[in-house]
């Protein structure tokens, strides 16, 4: 070796496989990392209760005593199967659970492709992917209540205590939060995020003001 030292050299890969690639391990970070809050998700999947709150057509007219809660949110993933064959992204099992004081529904789903051009790079739901639009309308006593938002799939869980007047009618947001991109952490990029990476968290919103 004439004293030379030795030099690795990671060989040149595509930027889009090396997106890929940190995607991929940001899921498994998710699915792995996530084991605290497993048995919330499982608990806040099944119903303990059935007497809490009951679906509703929107714009139904108020009922005293009561108030009333649409739930919505529109979030964007990968394809299916673009990391595993197991993976559920993209699909109809892809879901929003709702549990309200022990009572637990799916919001119902609503799903297509959409491509968003690639130069808005400032858009983190820029690029070829599944739209989901999410909602649900229920009636519910008047008062305070403890809401769990999970998507078991992503192993997300959100916690709030909401108050809601009687003869109300509410909005309940959930707004996505994107994990960031690493490819694009350059100059101009900073901070960018990227439905591609996967989500880290929801930002519950009730009638336009943060939880």
């Amino acid at each position: 070796m004439n004293g030379e030292k030795m030099r690795f050299r990671m060989p040149n890969a595509p930027v889009k496989e090396m997106r890929r690639f940190v995607a991929m391990i940001s899921i498994l970070i998710i699915t792995t990392g996530c084991a605290g809050n497993y048995e919330l998700i499982k608990a806040a999947s099944s119903s303990a209760r059935h007497d809490v709150f009951q679906e509703i057509a929107p714009g139904a007219a108020p009922v005293p005593g009561y108030a009333d809660l649409r739930i919505n949110s529109t979030l964007k993933t990968h394809h299916p199967g673009m990391y595993s064959a197991k993976d559920i992204h993209g699909t109809t099992d892809y879901k929003i659970i709702l549990n309200i004081d022990g009572q637990a529904a799916g919001l119902y789903a609503h799903l297509r492709g959409e491509n968003i051009d690639c130069g808005a790079f400032n858009d983190p739901e820029a690029v070829e992917g599944i739209r989901y639009h999410f909602s649900k309308s229920i009636r519910i006593k008047a008062g305070t209540h403890r809401v769990i938002i999970a998507i078991p799939a992503d192993g997300l869980v959100v916690e709030r205590e909401i108050t809601l007047p009687e003869g109300s009618c509410n909005s309940l947001t959930l707004e996505p939060v994107y994990r960031s991109a690493p490819a694009q952490r350059r100059p101009g990029f900073y901070g960018a995020t990227s439905f591609t990476e996967g989500l880290k968290g929801l930002r519950l919103i009730l009638n336009g003001k943060l939880l």
